[in-house]
This record gives structure tokens, sequence and C-alpha cells, in this order.
């Protein structure tokens, strides 16, 4: 039995693995400094969304190792 390689947890923190394999991740700008932003603004930072194409690639290099 081959060894796989170890799963970074560090990533796995800040994403989440849909059941058909998306990755989806936090709005960027969510952390601090919300309450100057308008009502609009910080509605449509709740939610996740689908990460783009690039961080897939490296994500999954990092956890499917």
């Amino acid at each position: 039995m081959t060894h796989s390689g170890k799963t970074k947890k560090a990533l796995l923190k800040r994403i989440k693995i849909t059941a058909s394999g998306k990755i989806l991740k936090r709005h960027p700008g969510q952390n601090h400094f919300n309450a100057k932003d308008s009502g609009n603004r910080g509605r449509a930072k709740h939610g996740d969304i689908v990460a783009p194409k690039e961080l897939l690639d490296k994500s999954k290099a990092l956890i499917f190792n």
C-alpha cells in the first residue's frame, strides 16, 4: 500500500468541497472594516463563491496529493 501524502489542513480550513467536487471559498475582504460598507456591499459578501480556476488546480494538488 502506498502513502498518498498528508492533506494541507490550513487550506481545508479556508475552503469547502461540495459533493460534486466544486471548491467554494469566502468572499475577499470579509474579516474587518465592514462597518463602512454599504448594505448592498455587506450582503454581497455573505455566503460562499466558487473558487477561480487558478485556485482549483493549486488546491486540488494540496488536498489530493
